[in-house]
């Protein structure tokens, strides 16, 4: 049986989900498992999958609506315990310092770039296997 990753995908917008899906295909790079996604459109629901545990990385989408993904970010950062690594998406460049300020590892810009998000997941799933190894 192959291993897997399974990353949590937050949107309000099911279209940013599905670019997220169709970004990561099965696998973001040849060297990552399989990718299993769990989507959620809530803050609330969010919470609620880490605290179930077995997430690898969040993707937090940084314009969804009432609570944007900095600050969902910025609040699993504080509030979870072994808080898996932050891919956030962002509006424009310019909010990278957001990011920074969310706590986030990594951020790619709306609307998702192919292999710019895969790259960037696979990074982060690389370095997340390497810390739990």
């Amino acid at each position: 049986m192959q291993p897997t990753a399974t990353v949590l995908v937050y949107s309000d917008d099911s279209n940013t989900r599905e670019q997220v899906r169709l970004a990561t295909g099965r696998r973001p790079a040849p060297d990552v498992p399989v990718v299993e996604f769990l989507e959620c459109a809530t803050p609330a629901a969010v919470l609620k999958e880490l605290d179930r545990g077995g997430i690898d990385v969040c993707v937090l989408d940084g314009e969804a609506v009432p609570m944007g993904g900095m600050g969902v970010c910025r609040q699993i950062k504080d509030e979870v315990f072994d808080c898996p690594p932050v891919l956030l998406l962002i509006g424009r460049p310019q909010d990278a310092w957001l990011a920074t300020w969310s706590r986030a590892e990594s951020a790619v810009t709306l609307p998702v770039e192919p292999v710019e998000f895969a790259s960037a997941l696979a990074s982060l799933l690389r370095e997340n296997a390497a810390l739990n190894a």
